[in-house]
């Protein structure tokens, strides 16, 4: 798949590459990147390296991870964002803001617009996002984004060689206004039993 770009009304959606490894470095020398996030701690430039010019590209080249640098239109770095497919129509976004660009809301713009872009142009019918339990800034991102929060999951990621519950949602077409590839039918609501 070759990689896409996307704008919004104030970012640059975009691959990253070779000339993005020095701002990819800065960023996530962030403890709190470090901390709630998957990749390596300490991170060293060496990481960065094999971010940008293997990682991005190999999962571009496969379908299997979109990676998008979040770049204010002067090119300066505020985020990452990436959607690892699932399966045929369901994929996982991650994501995480630079320290001297969070509360400006460009993360929930630009999660906002990848997730858009794999309904209308993947065909993804279910975006689903998880965190570590106590990731209030994810969490938070996720749900002005759009996405329900669905429970918590037991055991399921592992963080510095730790397993730790975390929490699961997702959005789907519909709560964007979107149609689905296929029909969705809810489970019905349950009442509560009533008595003997």
């Amino acid at each position: 798949m070759e990689p896409a770009t996307l704008t919004t009304d104030r970012l640059i959606l975009r691959t990253v590459g070779p000339d993005d490894t020095e701002a990819v470095y800065a960023a996530a020398q962030d403890p709190d990147i470090q901390r709630w996030t998957s990749i390596p701690s300490p991170y060293l430039p060496e990481h960065a390296q094999g971010f940008t010019e293997q990682l991005v590209p190999d999962g571009w080249a496969s379908g299997s991870m979109l990676t998008f640098g979040a770049f204010l239109p002067e090119g300066e770095l505020v985020g990452m964002l990436g959607l690892t497919m699932r399966s045929v129509s369901a994929a996982e976004i991650g994501f995480w803001g630079t320290k001297e660009h969070r509360r400006n809301g460009y993360v929930t713009e630009a999660a906002r617009a990848v997730s858009r872009w794999a309904f209308t142009r993947l065909s993804v019918d279910r975006v689903e996002w998880r965190a570590e339990v106590g990731n209030r800034p994810s969490r938070a991102v996720a749900e002005r984004v759009g996405f329900v929060v669905e429970g918590v999951l037991r055991s399921a990621i592992i963080h510095q060689g730790v397993r730790r519950d975390c929490w699961v949602g997702s959005l789907l077409p519909s709560d964007l206004g979107l149609p689905s590839t296929a029909p969705y039918l809810p489970a019905p609501e349950r009442s509560a039993p009533s008595g003997p």
